[in-house]
């Protein structure tokens, strides 16, 4: 019963951002950056340089396809059109949550997925509410066997827990858990937020923990109080999570804030990013990598060409804003002036 409810509940999810139900009342704050237009680039915009290192590969863009499938029976197809997308492009690929492939209830998340993408860096994900309820090490290890991952994602998600109507609310002791894992676990682990930001003061305590990377995952994307709270069918739950449209922090200044804190450390920047002119500006904040879920999940449940034509446009706008602001590599585009 219990896998049947999460099998629905992830069907359930799938359906409201597919029908535009679940943007953030906030805007992602790239809005008010601007970068200084370079009128006389010395450059080849086909030479220009947007590889970066990630959890050991190289990608060939700074780009994650997101965490955001993870239970029901369409996922299969969802996941292995995104593997074989960031396969051809070159870019990481993040799964949904592992919770129900781990309990018997998932679909797609097997060494099928590996099978699509042999060069691609495969992220597996856990929830951080879990390891306090039973997740530990070996289970770990298990979801990353399961579909040979290079680094484990533990999403942070307090928010959509408390406003989901079967949610996990108690997370006394998580952080003590979650840095236990980090300690005890011989795989990076990266730590992500689902769409309320990571400010610097938890970012630095993340660091302190021992985490390979931080992904803001900051509000102006998918808010998922107003997922919970579409689907909840109690009126009382609903004004709940009504309240909570507009919480969390900015992307755009999640991403600043985190960089702030923690300089050395590998930085995802995701929440609510639209285009490659967004992307550029998410990486001049101080992102290395930048992700993207609910705004290619439309085209991967049409086909694997379909994500491939929509971040195939993305790296273009990426690849001219780097043009047009005389930066070869992402490290000068690092360092691209802004307009005051």
């Amino acid at each position: 019963m219990q896998n049947d409810a999460i099998r629905t509940r992830k069907d359930e999810h799938l359906d409201v951002i597919l029908a535009g139900k679940a943007r953030h009342g906030r805007d992602a704050g790239f809005g008010d950056i601007r970068f200084v237009h370079e009128a006389l680039p010395d450059l080849d915009h086909g030479k220009i340089d947007l590889g970066v290192d990630f959890v050991g590969r190289r990608l060939k863009a700074p780009l994650l396809i997101s965490s955001m499938t993870g239970g029901p029976a369409r996922a299969e197809a969802i996941n292995a059109r995104l593997a074989e997308a960031a396969q051809h492009l070159g870019i990481a690929l993040a799964v949904g949550s592992q919770r129900a492939a781990l309990e018997g209830a998932g679909a797609g998340l097997d060494m099928a997925l590996r099978l699509k993408a042999p060069d691609t860096p495969i992220l597996a994900n856990i929830g951080a509410a879990q390891l306090t309820r039973g997740f530990g090490v070996d289970e770990a290890r298990r979801v990353l066997d399961m579909i040979a991952a290079d680094a484990l994602i533990v999403h942070l998600n307090p928010l959509q827990e408390a406003c989901q109507p079967e949610g996990d609310r108690d997370w006394w002791g998580v952080g003590a858990a979650l840095e236990a894992l980090v300690k005890a676990l011989d795989a990076p682990v990266v730590v992500k937020e689902t769409g309320a930001g990571i400010s610097g003061a938890t970012a630095k305590r993340l660091a302190d923990m021992g985490v390979a990377a931080i992904d803001v995952a900051g509000a102006g994307g998918s808010n998922w109080a107003t997922v919970e709270g579409e689907r909840a069918t109690d009126a009382a739950d609903k004004a709940h999570a009504r309240a909570f449209a507009d919480w969390g922090i900015p992307t755009a200044r999640s991403i600043a804030q985190v960089r702030a804190a923690c300089p050395d450390l590998v930085l995802i920047g995701s929440g609510g990013i639209r285009d490659g002119v967004e992307a550029a500006k998410a990486i001049r904040l101080g992102a290395d990598v930048v992700g993207q879920a609910a705004g290619v999940l439309a085209a991967a449940t049409v086909s694997t060409e379909a994500v491939v034509e929509h971040f195939q446009i993305l790296i273009r706008q990426l690849r001219t804003t780097c043009f047009v602001t005389g930066s070869a590599n992402l490290t000068a585009l690092k360092a691209a002036a802004l307009e005051d």
